[in-house]
């Protein structure tokens, strides 16, 4: 049965944030979901990547960076971020028996998930579903320096149309982050992983996902 989701207040250098903590019976690992730039926690494709996540076993926690919660439409600088993401997996962590605690993020919140981790934000491995690795139409002005220093399993999700990272760039970097990090292409998305003529709700854009992420979740934990 499909755990019951709850929303939580977590407090972040003083200001609450909210957040949907959903958790079934003995969860084999637990993964913190953070949102991209243009949308918050509540979007469908978190939504329907969450509740697939709990039908396989794992708990999850999606949250709101400081930004989203005040109603202001450009994101956080990294600093705080950072300390959101510092700060939500620490709820997380005294919310679990234990289990291995991921942390995960669409776009700009996989990115600032991997910035936390790269200054001491413990995780572990990390899921980005579609890494900004540059902006659209700028593939020199590459976002990957920090991502070099990780050692700890991590999963790209990505389109094959994703204008934020040309498959040959996101391959390369790869490739020079080493034997712990993959990737899982969808062919045809964009960077919402959506196809071109087919209709599809990105509630089950974002549960299609869940096999691949719950099945690398368990090949590391």
């Amino acid at each position: 049965m499909r755990p019951e989701e709850s929303r939580i207040a977590i407090d972040v250098d003083g200001t609450q944030i909210s957040a949907i903590y959903a958790r079934p019976e003995k969860p084999f690992a637990t993964l913190v979901l953070a949102h991209g730039a243009g949308a918050g926690m509540e979007h469908p494709f978190l939504g329907g990547l969450a509740q697939a996540l709990n039908d396989y076993g794992v708990a999850t926690l999606r949250f709101n960076f400081p930004y989203r919660e005040a109603g202001k439409k450009f994101p956080d600088r990294p600093p705080a971020a950072i300390a959101a993401w510092k700060a939500v997996m620490n709820e997380a962590a005294a919310r679990s028996d234990g289990e291995p605690l991921w942390a995960a993020g669409k776009s700009f919140g996989g990115r600032m998930a991997s910035m936390a981790v790269a200054e001491g934000m413990p995780a572990a491995g990390l899921v980005y579903l579609g890494y900004p690795l540059h902006p659209p139409g700028k593939p020199d002005k590459l976002r990957d320096e920090h991502l070099y220093g990780l050692t700890l399993p991590m999963l790209f999700l990505q389109g094959t149309r994703d204008t934020f990272a040309t498959p040959e760039l996101l391959e390369g970097v790869v490739a020079r982050i080493g034997p712990t990090a993959t990737i899982g292409w969808r062919d045809g998305g964009d960077h919402s992983f959506a196809r071109k003529g087919v209709k599809e709700g990105a509630g089950s854009v974002g549960a299609s996902l869940a096999p691949e992420v719950s099945a690398f979740l368990r090949a590391n934990s």
